[in-house]
């Protein structure tokens, strides 16, 4: 079963604060998501494989630390997940992006997809699925069967803010995968948004609402 990693590192605590304020204004919102997802993908990278690699310093050759294998591939739910995007390739420029494109439904609240473009060798890095909400589950559990289905193997998901009834939902479908989160909030009310949450990322990143 894949494990939950709740970072509380105070800087991302104190940002994400910020991030929850109603006051918050748009382009405030929009920095302190690429902030702290930077802070968080730092911490959530931390187990990435290495190899020994001779490297020639002014003063002699000596062996280091590299990163093993075909690095990173960051696959942002849309619209949401963009605004992750920017933060995490501020530590690893030379990641490959994809998009997964998911709305859910007003009514059943079931995710409906219309997008999925991915790195063609998808199947040899190492995957970071973004959505900064965890709510109901069902958008992160089908993102991750398209990922799965074009052969992405080694799947990590990472969020802001996560309810408990998402990671029971992406465990249950994924328990592969483990779950990186800034907060693990109550729980969904009955609009299925997250207690206490921040409201609508999307529309909070975008100024659409």
């Amino acid at each position: 079963m894949g494990t939950v990693h709740v970072f509380d590192h105070p800087l991302i605590q104190h940002k994400l604060a910020l991030l929850r304020d109603k006051n918050t204004a748009t382009k405030d919102f929009r920095e302190l998501v690429k902030e702290i997802s930077m802070l968080m993908a730092f911490e959530a990278t931390s187990n990435l494989p290495l190899k020994d690699v001779e490297v020639e310093t002014p003063i002699c050759k000596a062996t280091m630390k590299m990163l093993e294998g075909e690095d990173i591939a960051i696959i942002p739910i849309l619209r949401a997940g963009l605004g992750m995007v920017d933060g995490i390739l501020a530590l690893v420029p030379n990641a490959k992006v994809g998009h997964v494109g998911l709305y859910r439904d007003p009514e059943t609240h079931l995710p409906v997809e219309y997008y999925c473009k991915l790195p063609a060798d998808i199947s040899k890095r190492e995957i970071f699925v973004i959505d900064p909400m965890l709510a109901t589950g069902g958008s992160a559990a089908a993102a991750i069967d398209f990922i799965k289905a074009k052969g992405g193997k080694k799947i990590h998901f990472l969020c802001l803010i996560a309810a408990p009834e998402g990671i029971e939902v992406l465990h249950n479908a994924h328990p592969d995968v483990n779950v990186y989160v800034a907060a693990k909030d109550s729980h969904l009310n009955d609009h299925a948004y997250i207690v206490p949450g921040l409201g609508d990322a999307g529309d909070r990143l975008y100024g659409t609402k």
